[in-house]
């Protein structure tokens, strides 16, 4: 048996239907419990984005949100939304929509709780996260170390992902030696990690905005270029989604679990992770950063994921495998072959816009991953850190942060020149773990997140900009804002 099919046979496990249901259904719970905050609130969202408190202790709004996006807005956005169409049909964007919308509101949970239950590290900068609203809310210790150990390895996992997609297309564009991109990724990957949260956050900053924009430009050129398409793109979504469409019919299950994978890969609602960079916002109410947060889930799948899913499906590039064949699928078990011999990730959107802008794809999609990528890696960086320091009780010792930045940089190096397959397995599963371990908890803490959420709601009645007292509404532990 080797390393591959353990790999599978670990992923089939953590990503059974029972999790697939869980993610759906507690995003409905929520969605009816807060009534439906990720549509009632849509200008508050867009308002408080831009607002710009910052103390030496936290970041500001945005650059929280930034540093959230640089984890959501990575090559999920291309690769995942490639590998959901590959290997769930055209139908597993729609459930990547339900997932996302559903999931704006777990995640102004998660992060509501991040920053009710954030804490000072030894440096004196905030950090929060599952890990920490599990031990301060739950008061389950063991809980929170378990979540933190997940996720510091989760998140090296991930990387590997995001580090397998760089070398793969910077390869395909421009014939560069996996072991050269490779080398040259670890260097800069390095000398940013060593400047800590803050440096993180100002290349956030400035990285992501511009590569979203640049990247939806040419999505949306390619789509114009193909207009009379994209009806019958929407139509072929539907269907399939609902297992109607001729080719398509019998994977609807398939599906809905790819849709869901991908989509809770992507925008991470659920997860935590987004959680992490929520707690080190400066805010005066935690609503404020949960309703930012929420936010970040429309930019990433609404917005990016369905430029890339219909670049790709309106030029008619793209191959779907047979679901009923398990393993890494081959030519003779295609369904669809509109590219044989092309893996499913980048390559896939390379081809669609090199199909309609010749002699530019290749090379833009690997510049677009480059950004999407490298800010990503940077984003779970800091969120494996943040669980370190949790475990070290927010003091670790400077030569077990060195160690560790180490072993992070390996892990991001080894799967940068190993299979994508086993790249995309290892990152599944990781999401896998965290998702169910935040997924019961913010479901057994959510009082805390609702009752903020009322204050917040009263305060803006009374004219107010709404201020936090913790005492208000009940909550104890949260040293922070007694402070």
């Amino acid at each position: 048996m080797n390393i591959e099919s353990i790999v599978n046979a670990i992923l089939g496990i953590v990503w059974s239907p029972y999790l697939v249901v869980l993610c759906l259904l507690t995003g409905l719970y929520f969605s009816v419990r807060t009534r439906f905050i990720q549509l009632r609130a849509l200008p508050d969202m867009l308002r408080l984005m831009f607002r710009h408190e910052r103390s030496d202790a936290g970041v500001s709004p945005f650059q929280a949100l930034s540093l959230s996006l640089s984890s959501r807005v990575g090559v999920g956005n291309i690769a995942g939304v490639a590998m959901a169409i590959a290997f769930g049909g055209p139908g597993a964007i729609f459930w990547m929509w339900i997932v996302a919308f559903l999931g704006a509101s777990s995640a102004f949970i998660e992060s509501t709780l991040a920053q009710i239950y954030k804490d000072r590290d030894g440096k004196g900068q905030y950090r929060g996260g599952p890990a920490y609203y599990i031990e301060k809310g739950l008061g389950q210790r063991w809980y929170a170390v378990l979540f933190a150990l997940v996720t510091v390895l989760a998140g090296a996992m991930l990387a590997g992902t995001q580090s397998n997609a760089i070398t793969s297309a910077v390869n395909e564009a421009w014939d560069v030696p996996v072991m050269t991109t490779t080398a040259v990724l670890l260097v800069v990957l390095g000398a940013i990690l060593i400047g800590g949260v803050r440096r993180i956050a100002r290349v956030a900053e400035w990285v992501v905005p511009l590569m979203a924009v640049a990247y939806l430009l040419v999505a949306a050129l390619v789509m114009v270029l193909n207009a009379d398409r994209v009806p019958e793109v929407i139509m072929l979504v539907l269907r399939s989604a609902f297992g109607v469409d001729a080719a398509f019919g019998a994977m609807i299950g398939t599906a809905i679990q790819w849709g869901v994978r991908r989509g809770v890969l992507s925008n991470e609602a659920g997860m935590g992770s987004g959680a992490h960079p929520a707690a080190a916002a400066e805010v005066s109410h935690p609503v404020k950063q949960g309703l930012v947060q929420s936010f970040s889930v429309y930019i990433d799948t609404m917005v990016v994921c369905s430029a890339t899913a219909f670049l790709i499906l309106s030029t008619g590039l793209y191959n779907v495998y047979d679901p009923a064949v398990n393993g890494i699928p081959d030519e003779a078990r295609l369904l669809l072959g509109n590219l044989p011999g092309v893996e499913a990730g980048p390559r896939f959107v390379q081809h669609a816009v090199e199909s309609t802008l010749p002699g530019f794809g290749r090379s833009f999609v690997a510049l677009a991953i480059l950004p999407f990528a490298f800010t990503t890696i940077l984003a779970l960086y800091y969120m494996a850190e943040t669980n370190v320091s949790y475990l070290c009780r927010d003091r670790p010792a400077a030569w077990l942060m060195g160690v560790f930045q180490l072993l992070f940089l390996a892990a991001t190096g080894y799967s940068a020149v190993n299979s994508a397959t086993v790249a995309w397995s290892l990152g599944d599963i990781g999401v896998g773990l965290m998702s169910w371990l935040n997924i019961i908890a913010i479901l057994l803490l959510q009082r805390p997140a609702l009752a903020a959420l009322r204050d917040y709601e009263a305060q803006k009645r009374k004219q107010r900009d709404p201020l936090f007292k913790p005492q208000t509404i009940g909550v104890s532990n949260t040293r922070v804002w007694e402070s």
